[in-house]
């Protein structure tokens, strides 16, 4: 028998991408990962990151830079202005993420997005 459900799932997930993609029209799935792997916790650092994403280090730093601030060292193209790197206070070497206002903004137009989904 056929229901909604699924469909309804589906697009859901075409919303969700379609909020990505008006950040940055080439966006991979290992940048999407990233970019809600930091929401789900944010303070992690990158090799955090990279073991919670299956995602090699650099792999998972090159993925949230693209998220950066415009005009940041760190940040990498297209530099949406989603996330913040600082450097941890706890050992100096690495970065601990943080997501901008806009990036909590997102977060949160992401979870309603889900959120009409269940």
């Amino acid at each position: 028998m056929w229901t909604a459900e699924p469909m309804r799932s589906r697009i859901v997930l075409v919303e969700a991408l379609t909020l990505f993609r008006s950040f940055n029209p080439t966006i991979t799935v290992n940048e999407i990962a990233a970019f809600l792997h930091a929401c789900d916790r944010e303070g992690l650092t990158i090799q955090e990151l990279a073991e919670q994403a299956c995602m090699t280090e650099p792999t998972a730093s090159r993925s949230i830079r693209s998220f950066g601030p415009p005009g940041s060292e760190w940040a990498r193209a297209p530099a949406c202005g989603l996330v913040e790197a600082f450097l941890n206070p706890n050992d100096g070497r690495s970065r601990v993420l943080h997501l901008t206002p806009a990036g909590r903004a997102v977060r949160d137009r992401l979870d309603a997005i889900v959120g009409r989904s269940a």
